[in-house]
């Protein structure tokens, strides 16, 4: 496949340059809030609530991305959130992994202000965050950059495997096996999240860590313009510590859930409402007296019957 693509790929719209790798980055960001979306209704949260999150998120993910690359390129602070066409925001410089760590305190931010489970919030938004990459390394397509090393046997020299470099010449299309690979995960963590209302907050969060944590430690080998810190690539590094967290991190929720309902996976009921009015009749305080008393016989009786001994 020859390379397709301009050396400055964008269009000008009112006298302003709009890069096309900005466009992808955000349709990944629109098709992630429709996810999510889906997912708050899903698992019982007011679906009002998205917009609230992307407020918290967004900006504090977009000065993690930056400020994460700046870091590790060495660029000069002044130009961290400048427009100066060689060093600025605008000649380009995301990373994906201090979007995340920033993103997550964002989560953080958003759960407190609602007063809601942050397991039960990073379930709905890691499917959503995983798609979002899946779209956004076309980005990187559009841009020329996060390729392999050199493919220079002929054979070999086709998409999907490889790509043609402008100015550099075939190389493998990391970014496409990145992609590829959120896809299959976004598929699993989405299915899940989708099925399993009976379960540990937390668990699709564990699966995206050990997911993603395990296809970027293997894809990031490859690529040919890793951050480095030394001789070490930061997010090679940063990968395996994930992946680590998420198994421990998972393993920790199998045995609290044991311990709380005798079961490794599942729970005595689903999830309730995440919010409820804050003003009430009298009849509304008897109904919801009602339906919590009930709820709480229903997990006792529940809890009992899972330490009922066999006969």
């Amino acid at each position: 496949m020859a390379s397709l693509l301009a050396s400055n790929p964008h269009f000008t719209l009112f006298g302003i340059d709009i890069y096309y790798y900005a466009v992808i980055i955000v349709f990944g960001m629109i098709a992630g809030i429709v996810v999510a979306t889906v997912l708050f209704k899903r698992r019982n949260m007011p679906v009002d609530w998205v917009l609230d999150l992307v407020l918290c998120v967004l900006p504090l993910a977009i000065i993690g991305a930056r400020t994460y690359y700046c870091i590790f390129y060495k660029i000069p602070i002044q130009y961290w959130f400048s427009l100066d066409d060689q060093y600025g925001i605008r000649a380009g410089g995301l990373a994906i992994y201090g979007g995340v760590i920033f993103g997550a305190l964002g989560v953080a931010l958003f759960c407190l202000l609602h007063k809601v489970n942050f397991l039960r919030v990073a379930d709905c938004v890691v499917p959503a965050l995983i798609l979002g990459q899946c779209i956004g390394r076309w980005g990187n397509f559009v841009n020329q950059e996060a390729y392999g090393n050199p493919v220079t046997d002929p054979a070999w020299q086709f998409f999907p495997y490889a790509v043609n470099i402008e100015g550099v010449g075939w190389r493998q299309a990391t970014f496409f096996y990145e992609s590829f690979f959120c896809l299959i995960a976004f598929l699993i963590l989405f299915a899940l999240a989708w099925k399993l209302k009976k379960r540990p907050h937390g668990m699709m969060l564990c699966g995206y860590m050990i997911l993603y944590g395990c296809e970027r430690t293997l894809i990031e080998g490859l690529r040919a313009d890793s951050l480095m810190a030394g001789s070490v690539r930061v997010s090679q590094l940063l990968s395996v510590v994930i992946v680590v967290g998420g198994v421990a991190l998972l393993l920790y929720l199998f045995y609290r859930n044991r311990k709380l309902t005798g079961k490794i996976i599942g729970a005595a009921v689903g999830e309730p409402l995440a919010t409820e009015p804050k003003l009430y009749t009298k009849e509304q305080l008897k109904k919801k007296r009602e339906e919590e008393e009930k709820l709480r016989a229903e997990v006792d009786n529940a809890r009992r019957e899972n330490n009922r001994p066999e006969i």
